[in-house]
């Protein structure tokens, strides 16, 4: 899950950022809210939960999450502020926040909130079925049954569950390598790395010698695509 964490007291944006990394999460910060939507809407980074704190410098938070409702993004949005009366609440709400956080709060809390969006995205089944291959979020594996009907399981780097959930959920589909090095990696990562084709490497690595050795086809000069059609 791709997060953008607009946060600008410094050692609380730093442990948000741990807290959400040990739990899988890639999380791109900024500290003013201006430079969060310039960057938003300038490389069109696919985010599927925004925490945003309301008093931030450039544009303010709740600015941020109007923009967002009126450009019709429809991620979840977690409104973190040290404002806690009711009047506060029903601002950030009917600016378009889905939930709203108070400050100082828990990392208990905190994740609670997130595997609420979480649940809400990935819906009642979290499984990701093609041709009788499932990718198990839980288990961060590949599970399928091989010639003689018995189950295997591929285990995988957080990486590789991540670049495969991506091309899932977007299977039959051209999707360029900057498109998933942009989800699966924060803004820091080097643009010009080949380590999203290192990445597929090692998943076919995994899948060689199985009926799904096929089901990731590199598109030269652009991407890749999952192609989930029974064959």
């Amino acid at each position: 899950m791709k997060v953008l964490l607009l946060e600008d007291e410094t050692e609380l944006a730093k442990a948000i950022v741990d807290i959400l990394q040990q739990e899988n999460y890639v999380v791109d910060t900024f500290q003013d809210g201006r430079e969060a939507w310039d960057y938003w809407q300038i490389y069109h980074v696919e985010y599927d939960i925004a925490i945003i704190d309301w008093m931030v410098p450039g544009i303010s938070g709740i600015e941020l999450c109007r923009l967002a409702r009126e450009q019709g993004k429809t991620i979840p949005i977690l409104m973190l502020t040290a404002k806690g009366e009711i009047s506060d609440k029903v601002a950030g709400l009917d600016a378009g926040a889905d939930d709203y956080l108070v400050k100082p709060f828990s990392q208990f809390e905190l994740l609670a909130r997130l595997r609420v969006f979480q649940r809400r995205l990935q819906g009642a089944d979290p499984l990701l079925t093609s041709r009788g291959l499932v990718l198990d979020p839980d288990r961060r594996s590949l599970v399928y049954a091989d010639v003689l009907g018995q189950q295997k399981t591929i285990a995988l780097t957080n990486k590789e569950f991540q670049i495969l959930e991506f091309l899932w959920r977007h299977a039959n589909k051209i999707v360029t390598t900057e498109r998933i090095r942009s989800y699966i990696w924060d803004l820091n990562a080097d643009k010009f790395s080949n380590v999203v084709a290192s990445h597929v490497r090692q998943i076919r690595k995994k899948l060689a010698g199985t009926q799904y050795a096929d089901i990731i086809e590199t598109i030269p000069q652009t991407g890749y695509r999952l192609n989930n059609h029974e064959r």
